[in-house]
């Protein structure tokens, strides 16, 4: 399957797994982390420099912090990251009775809460919940009984929150208090087809309409969640596509993120940017990422 003829390859680093990217609107960089190479990255759009902080734990996410710094899920839970010495300071972690799980993906929505998920480390049971983590570092359960919590968005008016559990191949939507960060009205309006991966990742846009991005699918596809069709699709060279965001001064580049876990020798040839990071300007502007404002 080849790219779109605009998709461009921003960093070729050949992550096992690189995910869970936001945006900093404020410094101009792009968060992303490298699961299993246990790293934190941040890249400056302006200077075109990549720098890794180890964090020594398998992390899911990164989303910034409205003071200073960002936050990061980890394997033994979430912390703040100091991002100009490293330095971790543990907030939370309820599932530290959970030694099979970790977290995953996560997003704040525009209060400056952080949603974050957990999920089976083998992705077998349904071991997983999907988290809220209040500015106050308060902590509630907003979903249990998930396998591989992944991608979190919301429709450009916060009324709705949009949610993947992986294995499930849908997306649900919810209706969204922001004033209590609470959900109800559980539905799925999208069904990721046959032979397509199962969704990971996921972000939006001003319109209201969802990018989604296909584990072992080959592409990002754009659905409208109220007719319930997909409407447009770009197609990556690499099969395992992890997760997309919205960045760039005007917010209308989609970058997206992408995995070697799981490809053979054969694939790795055939797939020599996998693990990388591409860019792709698109015709309308994002959702922005929200910080944490905790």
């Amino acid at each position: 399957m080849m790219a779109d003829e605009n998709l461009e390859l921003l960093l070729n680093v050949g992550a096992i797994v690189s995910e869970g990217p936001s945006w900093d609107e404020t410094n101009k960089v792009l968060y992303w982390v490298d699961i299993d190479g246990k790293r934190v990255h941040i890249y400056d759009l302006t200077t075109k420099k990549d720098i890794s902080i180890e964090v020594g734990q398998y992390v899911g996410s990164v989303v910034p912090r409205k003071s200073s710094g960002a936050v990061v899920a980890m394997q033994y839970g979430i912390y703040f990251l100091n991002t100009e010495d490293g330095k971790l300071t543990f907030i939370s972690n309820p599932e530290k009775d959970k030694s099979m799980n970790r977290f995953n993906d996560g997003k704040c929505d525009a209060f400056g809460r952080f949603l974050v998920g957990t999920m089976h480390f083998e992705e077998k049971e349904p071991t997983g919940a999907l988290y809220c983590l209040e500015p106050d570092h308060s902590i509630k359960t907003l979903l249990t009984d998930v396998t591989i919590s992944n991608g979190i968005a919301w429709s450009p008016d916060n009324k709705i929150m949009y949610y993947i559990d992986s294995p499930t191949k849908h997306v649900d939507a919810f209706d969204y208090d922001i004033e209590s960060g609470t959900i109800s009205n559980k539905r799925i309006v999208v069904k990721i087809p046959d032979n397509c991966g199962i969704p990971d990742g996921m972000t939006s846009d001003s319109e209201g309409m969802l990018w989604v991005a296909h584990w072992g699918g080959w592409q990002v596809s754009r659905w409208d969640p109220y007719t319930r069709k997909q409407i447009d699709t770009i197609h990556v060279p690499a099969k395992m596509v992890s997760s997309c965001v919205f960045g760039g001064t005007n917010l209308d580049e989609l970058y997206i993120t992408t995995a070697r876990r799981g490809l053979n020798e054969k694939e790795l040839r055939n797939q020599p940017n996998a693990g990388g990071i591409f860019r792709i300007k698109v015709n309308v502007r994002g959702v922005p990422t929200y910080k944490y404002n905790g």
